[in-house]
This record gives C-alpha cells, structure tokens and sequence, in this order.
C-alpha cells in the first residue's frame, strides 16, 4: 500500500527574493538582447564593442546578484501545468537594447529604494546607474533618446512639529514615502551627513580652483559641477542642520592636487569619490528614504563620462573595481 503524496511546488519566495530576481531577469535580457544586436544587419562596428560590453556588464551582474534560482522543480512543475514558453520575442536591435536598459534602470532604482536589506540595496543601487550610464552611452552611438536622468533635488530638512497623529504616522511609512524622492534619508548618522557635507564642498572647491586656471569646454563644465557641488553640499548642512554651526565641516579653502594631475582625471576621481560616498550612503538609509542617494550616486556615474570615465558594471563599489 502507498500513500498518495501532494506533488512538488515551487517555493513561494519571500519579497527580497522577489526584488532580486526580477534585477536578475532584467540584466540577463539586457544581456540576450545585446548580444543578438552584435547580429543585426548594418550595425557599426563600434556599437558592437559598446553592445559587447553591455553583455559583459549584464552578465556580471546577473552573476553579482546571485544568477537565476533553479529549484530542479521547473520541469516537473512545467509538465504537470502544461505550461510553455512565452510566445513574444523581444526585439534584438541596438535600440531596443537602450529601451530594457533603461527600462531595468528604472525597476533597479525603485528596488534598491525600497531593499529591506542594506547590503542588496547598495548594489542595486550601482547596478542601476550602471544601467543609466551604458544606455546613455548606447544611446549617444545610436542617436537614440538619452535616458531622462532621476531627480536629484537635496531635500529639504523637515520642520519640526507637534506629535504626529495616526493619519499623519500612517502618511509617513516609508512605502509612501517612496513615492516622493526628494524624502530626507533616514537611519544616517551625524557623521555620515558631515562627511558627505565636507566631500560635496571639497569638490566643488577643487572644481572652482581649476575652472579658474581653464578656458573653453573644460572651463564651462568644471565651473558648472562646482557650483552643483556646492549647492549640495549647502543642502546636506541643512538636512543635517549643520549649516553655520559650529558642527558645519566646510572650510574656506581645501587642498588641490598640483598641476601634475589633470583637470580631467580630478574631476574624474571626484565624482569617483562621490560615487563611493552615495553607494555607501545608501547601505545605510533606511528603506523607502534611499531615492535621493540612488539618484545622485547614478548623476555621479553620469558626470564623470564627459571627464573620460569608463562605464563599469559597479559603480561606486570599489571592491568590484
């Protein structure tokens, strides 16, 4: 005699597992896509090293994340279903791999926002403006629409009022806040505000100083994120209401390499720099108040293609480097 057993099902995954696979799915379509355009009929050849490097990228990354989760049960639950294979096939062209990148940028960002886990936020978060930064420059060979970059608005420090009713506790939760990204970042600490504060201004002073001995092109553009720098770094020291205290970090005048390093690899290790701070930043704050540090970790990826930064598939993760 043999008892009848239920048959095997799939696990139900949790929300981390959710949020992870998806990220994976997006970077291996985004790496099945450039690699079918590397096929495609006409296409230059320097969109194929670009494409190439795209998969590269995706791969890793799809890898980084911890690939596809196989139960071994897919076969057995697919033959029991009768279920097949999606009909639709994505379109394999240089500009449709724009599209799913930005397209997977886009869930990345609001991913890596919400992550209950620090750790998968931060990275989410580089994978995201690694996607941003290999479709913008994607975008640019092709002569296809550039990815509209996330806001990057420093909030503004939240006034302090009577005790919150329930209403107003429920307006709060970090779910809804999410939706809003200029959200002041919690769970970061006084020095973590500090230093943030102390590398905006730092930049932008080392920006303002080379400006200055510049002409042309590279004058306008380090002029322009000097006084971006500076504003943020403004910014930061009233979210941390620091702001002409005697708390506040920023001094009149910071050391500048010499002539010896150029304008270029400066403003390059910069934004390098800042990457860094906002990816780490974003480990830290607490889930639905990342938006902001997402954001301005992807527009410190973004700013540093113009100084001859090369996309990577991690930025901001130096132990990825």
């Amino acid at each position: 005699m043999r008892l009848e057993t239920p048959p095997p099902t799939e696990p139900v995954p949790d929300a981390a597992e959710v949020v992870r696979r998806t990220a994976v799915a997006d970077a291996l379509l985004v790496a099945d896509q450039a690699d079918a355009a590397t096929a495609t009929k006409g296409v230059r050849a320097d969109v194929v090293v670009e494409l190439r490097l795209i998969s590269d990228a995706a791969t890793e990354q799809a890898q980084q994340l911890g690939g596809e989760y196989d139960s071994g049960l897919g076969d057995i639950v697919a033959e029991r279903s009768g279920a097949s294979p999606s009909a639709s096939t994505p379109e394999h062209t240089p500009r449709a791999v724009v599209t799913s990148l930005v397209d997977a940028a886009t869930r990345t960002r609001a991913a890596a926002d919400q992550a209950q886990l620090g750790a998968l936020g931060r990275l989410l978060a580089s994978i995201s403006a690694s996607q941003t930064r290999y479709a913008s420059d994607l975008a640019q060979l092709t002569g296809a629409a550039a990815p509209e970059p996330p806001p990057t608005q420093i909030p503004e420090p939240a006034e302090p009022s009577a005790e919150p009713s329930e209403g107003d506790e429920a307006s709060a939760t970090p779910a809804l806040a999410s939706a809003d990204p200029a959200v002041v970042p919690t769970g970061l600490s006084a020095e973590d505000l500090s230093a943030l504060v102390l590398a905006e201004d730092t930049a932008g002073y080392a920006l303002e100083v080379r400006a200055a001995k510049a002409d042309g092109d590279v004058r306008s553009r380090a002029y322009e994120r000097a006084r971006l720098h500076r504003t943020r770094a403004q910014g930061w020291a009233q979210v941390a209401g620091i702001d002409s205290t005697d708390q506040d970090p920023r001094r009149v005048a910071y050391a500048v390499p010499g002539s010896g390093t150029a304008t270029r690899d400066l403003a390059r290790d910069l934004e390098d720099e800042l990457a860094q701070n906002y990816a780490s930043l974003a480990g830290v704050a607490e889930p639905g108040t990342r938006a902001v540090l997402v954001s301005l970790l992807t527009d410190a990826t973004l700013a540093g293609a113009p100084w001859g930064a090369p996309a990577v598939p991690f930025p901001g993760l130096p132990e990825h480097a």
